[in-house]
């Protein structure tokens, strides 16, 4: 098997698979100066099975990709038990201050992300574009990158406190509004990661308590036009 160290969320993970190619894609979170693990993950033939399964037992799926979604899922699953949990958006940084874009898949978080970019230029940076972890700390939420940063590998290796975050709806005109964490709270249960471990999923609920309690939430309305971004960077950068 292939061994690797790695610091994501905090933690240092122990990764041991078949394939050398999740250390590949985990190579800019590598450490080479420990042997010592929180987390330890072991991938093997059942792991990846039961991921092909996820996917409706297709064979289209190469094994080695397959061992890199088991990955990721035993470090989702053991997160929590860190106050950490992962999440699916996009997430950008300005100025030392992280927003984050969730929203139903195809929305465009990644379009809306890129529209930040091109308005504020290099003060904008990406966290991470697809799964980032967020952990909960005296009272206050930080964004970590992940190598899981979306099909254009869009992200860094960093963590920065998290400000807010936008729900995103397609809309013809360009509408931002702040709202609370009822309306939202549906929305986070529907876009974090779910374990499938009784205490890991508990735990994962009373993080995204901590979290409402935490960050501002807003509601966007928008096209696909830069105005968006400066229309929702003007309203969440407070």
């Amino acid at each position: 098997m292939y061994t690797g160290y790695y610091r994501i969320g905090d933690r240092i993970i122990k990764v041991s698979s078949i394939y050398e190619d999740v250390h590949e894609y985990c190579k800019d979170y590598r450490i080479n100066d420990t042997d010592v693990a929180d987390i330890e993950v072991v991938t093997g033939r059942d792991e990846i099975e039961f991921e092909r399964s996820r996917s409706d037992g297709s064979t289209l799926y190469r094994d080695k990709y397959l061992e890199e979604l088991a990955v990721y899922r035993q470090i989702a699953e053991k997160m929590p038990f860190y106050n950490t949990f992962l999440m699916h958006g996009s997430v950008v940084a300005v100025d030392g201050a992280s927003y984050m874009f969730t929203a139903k898949s195809g929305t465009g978080k990644s379009t809306h992300s890129s529209l930040w970019r091109k308005l504020l230029g290099d003060r904008a940076v990406m966290v991470n574009d697809d799964k980032p972890l967020v952990n909960i700390k005296d009272g206050a939420a930080i964004v970590h990158g992940t190598p899981y940063n979306g099909k254009h590998r869009l992200g860094n290796n960093i963590s920065v406190p998290l400000k807010a975050i936008c729900v995103l709806e397609r809309g013809a005109d360009n509408v931002i509004e702040e709202i609370d964490k009822d309306r939202v709270y549906p929305v986070l249960l529907q876009q974090i990661y779910r374990p499938a471990d009784r205490k890991a999923f508990v735990r994962t609920l009373e993080l995204i308590d901590e979290l409402t309690k935490s960050v501002k939430f807003y509601k966007l309305k928008c096209n696909m036009d830069i105005s968006a971004a400066e229309i929702a960077y003007n309203a969440m950068k407070g």
